[in-house]
């Protein structure tokens, strides 16, 4: 299975869907809306969505660059396409668009979409403060175009967006979005907050301890089936230590490579599929 996402997104889970195809069928929620408070690539929404696990998803982003890039390609694919198609990748492009990307307030929306998305695809592990792929001088053994291979972007994006009236978008606080959803029996929430360690490195909206707090007491009244995913720490384990968990494995690339163990937590009364133990992403050290 190829992720769906155009976008490169630290701890995506298209790899874990799968399990969540499973757990959909186990608990009779096959056809229901998916909800993701905190979106992001939206890997695993689009994945089941593509293969027609779920009736609609919800995207929400509270970052606004993000969130103008899923609002790019949902209502104005064409330009976004040939964006992709015309768009020089090179250096003196990557400071251009950085400097679009760093004036939010001042770019128009789809301006800001295109430059996040440039970003992404040229930046190490797709962080968007990180630096170029192949630094400055570009003599590394990867160039600033690794990972924009247009044909294969141009693909993902027309396919997403020949779902269109199924995906929902939104740019709200996730706690906010939680709360609309937490009493809808045909939804499933899926929560993938920043990771509580390292979060600050890999994320534009990085968590507190009081925040990873705060999603905890949400998720307390909810009543629609949900499930959190996090990285493996001894302080989460200690906020979720009462609710059923698997633990997951990842090897991440950002920044270096690493074999990141993750854990997901689950709503009482859903039925967990077994088997989620190794879900590796490629080994190959990608920039």
């Amino acid at each position: 299975m190829r992720t769906a996402s155009p976008l490169r997104y630290p701890g995506g889970k298209w790899r874990i869907a799968p399990f969540f195809e499973q757990l959909l069928t186990m608990n009779r929620l096959e056809s229901v809306r998916y909800v993701e408070p905190y979106a992001g690539g939206a890997s695993l929404a689009l994945s089941l969505l593509l293969r027609d696990r779920v009736a609609e998803i919800h995207l929400n982003d509270l970052a606004p660059a993000i969130y103008a890039f899923w609002h790019s390609l949902l209502t104005r694919s064409r330009d976004l396409i040939e964006f992709i198609e015309r768009v020089p990748v090179t250096p003196d492009e990557w400071h251009r668009q950085k400097t679009v990307y760093g004036r939010p307030g001042k770019v128009g929306r789809f301006a800001l979409g295109c430059a996040t998305f440039f970003l992404n695809r040229t930046n190490h592990s797709g962080i968007l403060n990180a630096g170029m792929i192949g630094g400055k001088k570009q003599d590394g053994a990867w160039t600033l175009d690794a990972r924009f291979n247009r044909p294969e972007l141009i693909s993902r994006v027309k396919r997403i967006a020949g779902y269109r009236s199924r995906i929902e978008l939104s740019c709200r606080d996730a706690l906010d979005v939680i709360n609309d959803f937490r009493r809808s029996k045909r939804t499933l929430l899926y929560l993938d907050p920043p990771y509580y360690r390292a979060g600050n490195h890999l994320y534009m909206n990085a968590y507190g301890h009081d925040d990873h707090v705060a999603v905890r007491q949400a998720v307390d009244k909810v009543s629609a089936p949900w499930v959190v995913s996090y990285d493996d720490s001894p302080a989460i384990r200690r906020l979720y230590k009462h609710m059923r968990s698997q633990k997951l494995h990842l090897l991440h690339t950002a920044r270096s490579a690493r074999d990141g163990a993750e854990v997901l937590f689950f709503a009482d009364g859903l039925q967990i599929p077994r088997g989620l133990s190794m879900f590796q992403q490629q080994r190959r050290l990608a920039p």
